[in-house]
């Protein structure tokens, strides 16, 4: 009897084995580190929300010396995150990354500049030092400044940039009246380093008709020509969405997930609840499919900034995808 005991559970435990290897294998790439920027995936992993479309998802960490696009490229990642305006960069140096799905609705990109530089009003900015990220992130701004006439060149009636690094040093000490923040994130490093927010004045891209696209999830075209990786994707989005959705519904429970994810303890409970009450509010409206409307404000600024070689060669609707849409339902 205990020899046929041994068997049963030994053949058991091979046939859970098989389950378990049955599972679809998905990377995620993030486009920074781990925080409530990226809650929704997180929770869709705790929750299980992948286990029940049989998904293995691997969610790897980014950072300042990682560019998801590489990442993809070398085959690290089967999906990324990044901003539409990179993405589209990648695609005009010849790497074929698809929109599969947008989560983030809206943008979170602002400037946020002292009022003892001397900023009110935009009407200020002439004759002073702006902070801005590079590596496209830059389009929203340039595209601002060229609707407000100012050139970016440092010269009379103009700005000067500075190549802002991921952090607001120059603000706090002053080498710039403004810098780039998001609402979620950088804002709260400069509340955090003892500034309030009646010393500060801020203009959130959104709200001036310039943002772009922010976190969407890319894969390369030509894996979509395979009927089983478009599946798997169709698979990944649906699951990535409804942990999107609750982690809007359960905030800081998802900050909370998410603390539990990062692995250097370089996070901190108040500023990852902060920062997931920030991004429900970006996250909001969207069900993962990309719309067209938005997609076309994302050109119109980066045509407006002046960058058309980021997108003369690209076909119309290169950007959407059907899955987007079938994941949902």
């Amino acid at each position: 009897m205990k020899k046929i005991i041994t068997t049963a559970l030994a053949g058991a435990m091979a046939f859970s084995a098989t389950l378990a290897q049955a599972k679809d294998d998905v990377t995620l790439q993030l486009k920074w580190v781990t925080q409530a920027q990226f809650a929704g995936y997180y929770v869709a992993q705790d929750k299980g929300f992948y286990d029940e479309e049989d998904l293995n998802v691997t969610i790897k960490p980014g950072g300042p010396d990682i560019a998801p696009a590489q990442v993809i490229a070398g085959g690290g990642a089967d999906v990324v995150l990044d901003w539409m305006p990179s993405a589209l960069a990648s695609r005009e140096k010849g790497l074929d990354l698809v929109n599969i799905a947008q989560p983030f609705k809206s943008s979170g990109m602002m400037l946020t500049c002292r009022k003892d530089a001397g900023i009110a009003t935009s009407d200020d900015f002439p004759g002073k030092t702006l902070g801005v990220w590079f590596f496209g992130n830059e389009y929203p701004f340039l595209s601002w400044m060229s609707k407000l006439g100012l050139k970016t060149d440092g010269s009379d009636g103009g700005v000067t940039v500075l190549k802002q690094g991921f952090n607001v040093d120059p603000l706090l000490q002053k080498q710039a009246a403004c810098v780039s923040t998001m609402t979620y994130n950088e804002y709260w490093q400069v509340i955090d380093a003892g500034l309030t927010s009646d010393d500060l004045v801020v203009f959130k891209y959104e709200d001036l008709g310039v943002a772009t696209l922010e976190d969407g999830m890319y894969v390369l075209g030509d894996n979509l020509k395979d009927e089983a990786f478009k599946a798997k994707m169709v698979k990944f989005v649906r699951a990535s969405m409804k942990g999107w959705k609750y982690a809007e519904e359960h905030p800081d429970e998802a900050a909370m997930i998410v603390l539990d994810n990062d692995s250097t303890g370089a996070q901190t409970e108040e500023h990852q609840k902060r920062m997931m009450a920030e991004v429900a509010k970006l996250t909001a409206g969207s069900n993962g499919a990309l719309d067209v409307a938005d997609y076309q404000r994302t050109v119109d600024s980066l045509l407006t900034a002046g960058s058309d070689p980021v997108i003369t060669k690209t076909p119309e609707g290169a950007y959407t995808l059907d899955i987007s849409d079938a994941a949902l339902n």
